[in-house]
């Protein structure tokens, strides 16, 4: 018997009440589908797909009690860092068919796997380019609402805020996993998170909430911001 509950914070996101125990989770987009072996559950005629928070910073995030994590359906998501897609499929999953979600991933061999899940998701716009320069991609996006990076770059924090500045709507929030090893693997951790939030506030962008992701990511922490 499964049952399923929407998450108390945030639209699109579940919680599944399987025998495997209790799993976050987002309605399927693309019914019948897989992305990364997740489990599949049924409810009501509705299909969701477990969302594992060990693969998943946003996830991670999420179970860890972040403030906010602007997205929802309809909005338009940049998302740094897209990889082979397993955040992005669940933001996909969110999103819905009226949203739209422009996926920046640099190298050619992930980025081929990305091209095969997207042709299935509509919301999804696959685009190869670097995220250190995104005058390069701007004629492929539209103004969003959010942007999420999940880059592991010695500047996550100026990456961000540079594209931050090329995309985001007055008032849009954005989200970063700080990779504190990519950073400075000489810094203890939490010297790093706050350098990379000092450098967010210096571009104008207001921090709302810090989470450090273990136990499922070590040395990471998912920091969300708003554009002032």
């Amino acid at each position: 018997m499964v049952t399923v509950k929407a998450h108390p914070k945030f639209e699109g996101v579940y919680y599944v009440m399987a025998p495997e125990g209790k799993q976050l989770a987002t309605e399927n987009m693309v019914p019948g589908t897989k992305v990364y072996g997740e489990n599949l559950y049924t409810s009501n005629k509705i299909e969701y797909r477990a969302w594992n928070p060990y693969r998943s910073k946003l996830g991670a995030a999420i179970e860890k009690g972040i403030k906010d994590i602007n997205i929802k359906e309809g909005m338009n998501v940049l998302y740094l860092g897209a990889a082979s897609g397993t955040t992005p499929s669940h933001v996909s999953d969110i999103l819905g068919a009226k949203g739209k979600l422009f996926c920046i991933e640099f190298a050619p061999r992930v980025m081929r796997e990305l091209v095969e899940l997207t042709a299935s998701r509509k919301n999804m716009i696959p685009i190869l380019g670097d995220a250190r320069m995104p005058s390069s991609y701007r004629y492929y996006l539209e103004k969003v609402d959010s942007v999420y990076c999940d880059v592991a770059q010695p500047e996550q924090a100026k990456l961000l805020a540079d594209n931050a500045d090329a995309f985001l709507k007055k008032r849009g929030k954005v989200m970063i996993a700080i990779k504190a090893r990519s950073v400075d693997v000489t810094m203890d951790p939490n010297a790093v998170f706050k350098q990379e939030s000092k450098v967010l506030e210096d571009r104008g962008i207001k921090i709302l909430d810090i989470k450090h992701l273990e136990p499922f990511e070590k040395d990471h922490a998912m920091i969300l911001g708003e554009l002032k």
